[in-house]
């Protein structure tokens, strides 16, 4: 679990310098090229993998945003070979966007009526 814990932490810094650079673009080109990995998941891949994000942002050394943790959990769901998916949200009044992941329909790291809340923008 420490490994997984580790690689979530440098997860959160790789899509923190993106964000940090204002670079949208090349946070969410990166999460969509993000390839699937070849082995066949766990049954509980998605729990071990959303905790180790979980503890990972504990020990991080600022607020992660949702559309940073979103972005390193999808990348990580799917290098464990899960077809996860990070939904981008919007609210018009007021106005408000937020990130999630989804993995075959059900969101993982947020309330399970979130998508309720926000119109899908895009997911990827």
């Amino acid at each position: 679990m420490s490994f997984l814990v580790l690689q979530a932490y440098l997860k959160l810094i790789q899509f923190d310098l993106y964000l940090a650079r204002r670079n949208f673009a090349a946070l969410y080109d990166k999460v969509r090229k993000c390839p699937l990995g070849k082995k066949t998941p766990t049954p509980d891949a998605v729990e071990r993998v959303c905790a180790a994000l979980d503890m990972a942002g504990i020990w991080y050394w600022k607020e992660s945003l949702c559309l940073q943790r979103s972005a390193a959990l999808t990348c990580l769901l799917k290098r464990y070979g899960v077809p996860a998916q990070m939904v981008i949200g919007a609210q018009q009044m007021p106005f408000k966007a937020h990130a999630w992941v989804e993995v075959d329909g059900r969101v993982v790291n947020d309330k399970s009526y979130i998508p309720e809340m926000y119109a899908i923008v895009d997911r990827c």
